[in-house]
């Protein structure tokens, strides 16, 4: 038994209309009742008027049951059914059910595609189309000439009938004469005596040919052990060039060996090249952004500083500022250029000192003490530049720490 067989009996019988629900677990152990029902529902399927009796109560009822049953559909289905299985009423039995089914099913099937045919060819009758049958009428039309043929000389025999049985009844009646009959069995023995000496030479001729083979196939032994012995001897001889051949052959792992060594190595390096090359581009991209957010930061606070200078200072101090606004564009200068050393690593030996807060700079304090002298402001720029190249305690969180110094690189920005 297997699932696909269940499977199939399970749908087919859906398909039939059988009224009760069969599942696929029933067939797990012995189900003499659901096969007894199946059997006696499909007979009656093929032929409502059967008379198979349904009693399966005791054990002779059930055996005569599975014969009647596998008579029935021997006789009128033509098919053979397997009586151990079909009592045995489990998985093995489903096989058997399968093949009744399967031609109730195939019957099904097969009426209602004709249905359809005949639906078509109401809707088309006049699409007769007389290509496809031009083989048919060819065979049709030979047939009825071979059956007309036929017809003839047979009614042709049937008139001839009369003469050959009177000469039928003539020649059975006439007495059979002992003489004819001598020489026809002498000439019967001849010819059976003729076939035993041809029998016998035969005979004596296979003798004659087994004896030649035989000793053809000596022959062909003898051959045989002498190749044999030849190919002993050259495989046990050892060829000249073999120490060279295996010296070459250690060479050549040797060699493949270490290709493989540098094929690796050789891979592993391109592998950490690539990464290194994509590093340095995300740091160059990286400070590239940054710098240039610092630059639109830097224009911010001008613009700030440029508003806050107009509407404080008088015309005389907007000439000495003009100075100052010179000194803070190159103030802003180097930041930008210390801000792109710490940012790039490609600079050796650079020392970054500076703070990388956005907010209020030294700048801006001496950008906003305009009514005081040019001589304080230039005092005030020394000691903020004194300020910067010291590192206090307090601002070691705001500082850029130093970094190490790293290889030239090309990336000079």
């Amino acid at each position: 038994m297997s699932y696909r067989d269940v499977r199939n009996l399970t749908e087919m019988l859906r398909a039939l209309g059988y009224p009760r629900l069969v599942s696929m677990e029933n067939f797990h152990g012995p189900n003499f009742a659901l096969v007894a029902e199946l059997l006696l529902w499909l007979v009656r399927r093929y032929e409502p008027q059967s008379d198979i009796p349904p009693d399966v109560e005791t054990e002779q009822d059930r055996v005569f049951f599975i014969k009647a049953v596998a008579q029935f559909m021997a006789t009128k289905a033509h098919i053979k059914l397997n009586t151990k299985k079909l009592y045995q009423a489990d998985g093995y039995a489903v096989r058997e059910l399968l093949k009744v089914t399967s031609v109730l099913y195939s019957a099904m099937n097969t009426e209602g595609m004709e249905r359809t045919d005949i639906t078509e060819e109401d809707s088309s009758k006049f699409k007769f189309d007389l290509g496809s049958k031009i083989a048919d009428l060819k065979a049709a039309r030979q047939l009825a000439s071979e059956i007309t043929s036929k017809g003839a000389s047979l009614y042709d025999l049937l008139g001839k009938e009369v003469e050959l049985r009177e000469a039928r009844t003539e020649s059975i009646a006439r007495p059979l004469e002992i003489n004819e009959a001598e020489k026809m069995m002498k000439v019967a023995i001849d010819c059976v005596l003729e076939e035993v000496q041809k029998t016998k030479d035969m005979l004596s001729n296979v003798a004659l040919d087994e004896a030649n083979l035989e000793a053809k196939i000596e022959k062909r032994k003898l051959e045989l052990e002498r190749s044999q012995k030849r190919l002993q001897t050259l495989q046990s001889v050892r060829p000249a060039f073999m120490d060279e051949y295996e010296k070459i052959e250690e060479q050549l792992q040797k060699q493949y060996t270490s290709y493989l060594e540098k094929f690796h190595n050789l891979t592993y390096l391109e592998q950490l090249l690539d990464d290194q090359h994509r590093t340095e581009q995300e740091m160059f991209e990286e400070a590239a952004n940054m710098l240039r957010l610092m630059q639109n930061r830097l224009k911010e606070e001008e613009q700030r500083l440029l508003k806050s200078g107009n509407n404080d200072d008088s015309d005389v101090e907007i000439q000495e500022d003009e100075g100052s606004d010179s000194e803070m564009e190159d103030r802003q200068l180097g930041k930008q250029h210390v801000a792109l050393e710490m940012l790039v690593p490609g600079r050796a030996g650079a020392r970054i000192v500076g703070t990388m807060q956005g907010g209020d700079t030294e700048e801006d304090e001496e950008s906003g003490d305009s009514e005081i002298d040019l001589d304080d402001d230039e005092d005030e720029e020394e000691d903020v530049e004194d300020d910067s190249m010291e590192i206090s305690p307090s601002k070691s969180s705001h500082r850029a720490k130093k970094p190490e110094p790293l290889e030239e690189s090309d990336n000079d920005f």
